[in-house]
């Protein structure tokens, strides 16, 4: 089980985010398109800030889990043209993305 964060920019000087068409229309494609191919959970997260008040450095974060790392590598491989495409639809700047192994304590 690998969680793969998709981290979109926040911070003072953050480029727009068009949640409504993220949550509308971004995310849908996702689960569409990898869902059959791995994804077993798909969760975004709106920041609302840091414990001092200031901007958060990630203003969203998508976190999808799939089955393996091999999964996610072939659900981009098949649909991460598309996927990766429609970001400036509703951002204009760069995600980051990191891929993260779930630990249990």
């Amino acid at each position: 089980m690998i969680l793969v964060s998709v981290m979109y920019p926040g911070g003072a000087d953050a480029q727009p985010f068009d949640l409504a068409y993220y949550l509308e229309h971004h995310m849908p494609l996702v689960r569409e398109r990898w869902s059959a191919m791995g994804l077993e959970k798909a969760e975004v997260v709106k920041a609302s800030g840091t414990p001092d008040g200031s901007p958060a450095p990630f203003q969203v974060m998508a976190l999808l889990t799939f089955r393996s790392l091999e999964d996610f590598q072939k659900a981009g491989a098949a649909h991460g043209k598309e996927i990766f495409g429609d970001i400036p639809n509703f951002f204009k700047g760069q995600p980051v993305v990191q891929v993260n192994e779930p630990q249990s304590f």
